[in-house]
């Protein structure tokens, strides 16, 4: 099913190859301080969220326990998803930048793996790990829109992977009825405690190999409308009654 690495090597296009970002002292304080509070925020208040799911027909998985695949969601909900992914044999994508450097500390301490690149730094690298940990039969997600923008924008990364190793694309969201909203670039939702929240996983989008450059557009697009959907589904249900 899998591609060899010399292949993925051959085929993603080498964006960045540039090595780790080294930190000063200060951004290492730093780094460190947000790591805990962000820790310790998540450890308390995601046992007071009150969650829910729902699965389209066909959904491949019928809880967090997916087989090998491919998973995408906007980074505006990464923190009840890093609750609800917390001890899961799954592995996220996280840019090598500042913030990508405490989320990728925060999710290693909620049992999350990390590998690191993005669409604009390191990306053939972290594509290549993604292959890595997919042939070790571990799920990988990405935050779709990260590490940038702009918001509810889908990159292509996840249609890439899913071509190079005949995996399936798959797309979720997690609403929260009661939250504090950032005024950041992806409108980062922080759940008030005891709120409601809504998981919403899609139905699989399969990537043919033989893909012509249109299919692969059309399946982006396709996975774009998917999360899209997966988001107003979620936000929809979190805030009916009952």
């Amino acid at each position: 099913m899998e591609h060899s690495a010399s292949a993925i090597e051959d085929d993603v296009p080498q964006k960045s190859t540039s090595s780790r970002r080294v930190f000063t002292l200060r951004e290492r304080f730093l780094i460190w301080l947000i790591t805990w509070a962000g820790y310790l925020f998540i450890r308390a208040i995601g046992p007071t969220l009150r969650f829910t799911m729902i699965r389209e027909e066909g959904c491949i998985t019928d809880g967090w326990s997916a087989p090998p695949s491919i998973w995408c969601f906007w980074h505006r909900c990464v923190i009840p998803a890093g609750y609800q992914f917390r001890g899961r044999r799954i592995a996220i994508m996280i840019s090598q930048s500042f913030d990508g450097e405490y989320i990728a500390r925060i999710v290693k301490k909620l049992g999350i793996r990390a590998v690191r690149g993005s669409s604009s730094r390191g990306g053939a690298a972290g594509l290549i790990g993604m292959r890595n940990e997919l042939e070790k039969g571990i799920p990988v997600a990405f935050t779709s829109d990260g590490p940038r923008g702009p918001v509810y924008v889908a990159k292509p990364g996840p249609i890439t992977l899913a071509k190079l190793t005949g995996y399936s694309v798959n797309c979720a969201y997690i609403a929260v009825k009661s939250a504090w909203t950032l005024n950041s670039w992806d409108r980062m939702i922080i759940p008030r405690p005891f709120s409601r929240a809504c998981a919403y996983l899609s139905s699989p989008i399969q990537v043919p190999r033989n893909a012509t450059d249109e299919d692969v557009a059309a399946l982006h697009q396709k996975m774009q409308e998917t999360l899209e959907r997966c988001r107003m589904s979620a936000e929809e249900a979190v805030s009916s009654r009952g």
